[in-house]
């Protein structure tokens, strides 16, 4: 029994000892100064390695653009998305709760347009282009939510889903320096209301149904025209146009 109990306090004494040796004053088998040489190293290898990396990222954003990206990996031609962000729109116009989860995007998408605000920004002429490669500060042309008459959401709240004729708003990608020949236009094929300017960068289309059109699916496409931009890519369905489908119920 003794010789268990020595060799239990032995073992207890050196893990004591292991921890800190009153003896040697180490602690975990180092002394302090030992301790501290492998701090010292630790913090100026770091601090280096941190430094490298700050002068690193400094010298990559000396060769950035604010405006521009250095590289470009996209289409050089745009493609066509619309508003709400559904390529499948399905809902009873006698029913609030069903068409409100297309309305309420609108409104919040349409939000920036709000004339108020666009009023701070740059009034600039139709069918040129607001050239700015020059300029420091860059400018922004206006676009007022009011230009989208029917479809801006100030005259008709529910933007034409209460009464079956819903609005669709399509938004041209854009692609930084591009400058399209010829005079773009968006084409609908189907019956629709469209705004009168077309180069800007929102296109409202009022779908004009019928009591016919009710309860049944239409596929309704939209190109971009009129110019030598791309719309009919079978490789990319969303190059210059975009086609979605549309079922209002009564």
């Amino acid at each position: 029994m003794a010789n268990k109990e020595e060799k239990a306090d032995e073992k207890q004494s050196s893990w004591k000892d292991f921890f800190y040796n009153p003896r040697t004053g180490e602690f975990i088998g180092r002394t302090a100064s030992s301790w501290a040489l492998i701090f010292l190293f630790y913090l100026v290898f770091y601090g280096f390695l941190a430094g490298m990396f700050t002068l690193t990222m400094w010298v990559m954003l000396q060769t950035l653009d604010e405006h521009t990206p250095t590289y470009r990996d996209r289409v050089a031609n745009p493609g066509l998305m619309i508003r709400p962000r559904s390529l499948e729109i399905k809902f009873n116009r006698s029913i609030p709760q069903q068409y409100s989860m297309y309305v309420q995007p609108l409104e919040s998408f349409l939000q920036p347009y709000n004339d108020s605000l666009q009023e701070a920004n740059e009034a600039c002429p139709e069918g040129v282009y607001f050239e700015q490669d020059d300029v420091e500060e860059k400018k922004v042309c206006q676009f007022k939510r009011s230009v989208l008459r029917q479809c801006s959401g100030l005259a008709d709240s529910n933007f034409g889903y209460s009464e079956g004729q819903p609005c669709i708003l399509v938004k041209m990608n854009r692609v930084i320096g591009l400058k399209p020949r010829g005079d773009p236009i968006a084409s609908v094929q189907d019956h629709f209301y469209i705004t009168a300017n077309y180069v800007q960068p929102v296109v409202a289309v009022k779908l004009l149904l019928t009591e016919d059109d009710f309860n049944s699916e239409l596929t309704i496409e939209c190109k971009v025209e009129g110019s030598d931009l791309l719309n009919s890519d079978e490789r990319d369905k969303f190059l210059g146009r975009v086609v979605f489908r549309v079922l209002v119920s009564k």
